[in-house]
């Protein structure tokens, strides 16, 4: 098994390499790539391919003919591996390029990170402290959303000011190298020749004016990310603004409504109240009448009777009436309290 796995993977390397070569053709992919093989290795390639092309073509013509064995040499066998070593070798080196490079890519990536991160805490920081302190104070307030609105105005403007000054700094200091470049035409052109060091300090100092100017256009990138940000952050709180005034006014509208509706229960309240003395003074008085009642004759006595019967009747009913208007007096009641409870919470 081991000598087979040997010999499965030696013929998968032979086999890559042989189909590095064109399928038919005068000209071979394989010799474009191993121009400075050894003729033998080449020779031997061309007769296999040669042969396989012509078993490919003429099958029918060759079927008969006995077909010989072209084969590698040992030492065609190490050169071969050789190349293949060398590749994967190439391979590999250039895989560790790429991935050093994409880590120095994603260090810088989260560098740039953190100094985002740290404006952006800095940026909260103050506004909590100056804003949202004002805004939870006076909740509800106009002088509050318009202190947020100059907040910002003012923090956008500070930052148009300073991409502006950035971006004057960077002009004067491209036209300076501009100036130096053409001062240094002139000098060639005069037939001057500069001094190495003198040279050598040209060129240390435009370098490193390139360097401020690539991190004053870093700078200013990094202002016009921050700008960005903060006027979505503005945006937002404007939305969320809005959402606050609209909910607020609905709130004020169900805040009249439940007040008019507990007006309305308290005078029907009233009303009930009034009807309940009435029927308990009318009950009163006909208790007291019975109560010093003489008997009757029969026929007064049956009238009167029917009489009683029929106030009965309707105190029942006037009783019943007093029971229910209590109970929607006491639910009126209780929805009330509910609704200045959420009022208070809100």
């Amino acid at each position: 098994s081991h000598a087979n796995a040997l010999l499965r993977t030696e013929a998968e390397m032979f086999e890559k390499w042989y189909h590095k070569m064109e399928p038919c053709g005068p000209s071979l992919r394989l010799l474009s790539e191993t121009h400075d093989a050894p003729p033998e290795l080449t020779q031997v390639l061309l007769r296999s391919q040669g042969s396989s092309c012509t078993r490919g073509r003429y099958k029918s013509k060759l079927h008969g003919a006995t077909d010989y064995f072209v084969g590698l040499t040992v030492e065609q066998k190490c050169e071969l591996a050789e190349r293949e070593l060398t590749e994967m070798k190439d391979e590999i080196q250039r895989m560790k390029e790429d991935s050093e490079q994409t880590l120095q890519n994603f260090e810088a990536v989260i560098e740039e990170a953190d100094v985002w991160w740290t404006d952006v805490k800095k940026a909260i920081s103050d506004f909590e402290k100056d804003i949202i302190s004002t805004i939870s104070s006076k909740k509800g307030s106009i002088v509050a959303s318009e202190k947020l609105l100059r907040y910002m105005e003012e923090k956008n403007r500070q930052r148009d000011l300073l991409r502006e000054k950035l971006r004057l700094k960077n002009y004067l200091l491209k036209g300076y190298k501009k100036k130096l470049q053409q001062q240094l035409r002139q000098k060639e052109q005069m037939g001057e020749t500069l001094r190495e060091v003198r040279l050598q300090q040209l060129q240390v100092r435009n370098a490193q004016y390139q360097e401020k100017i690539d991190e004053k256009n870093e700078e200013l990138l990094q202002l016009k990310l921050t700008s960005g940000k903060t006027v979505q952050v503005l945006n937002f709180y404007k939305r969320k603004l809005q959402d606050a005034l609209v909910t607020s006014t609905s709130l004020m509208k169900g805040i009249c409504q439940r007040k008019e509706l507990l007006g309305k229960i308290e005078r029907e309240a009233a009303l009930v109240e009034e009807q309940r003395a009435e029927a308990e003074s009318v009950n009163w008085q006909l208790r007291k009448q019975l109560s010093d009642y003489s008997v009757p004759p029969v026929l007064s006595y049956v009238q009167k009777k029917m009489a009683v019967t029929d106030l009965e009747n309707s105190l029942k009913a006037w009783e019943r009436k007093v029971a229910v208007a209590e109970m929607s007096l006491q639910s009126y009641r209780r929805a009330w309290n509910q609704v200045k409870m959420s009022g208070n919470q809100h």
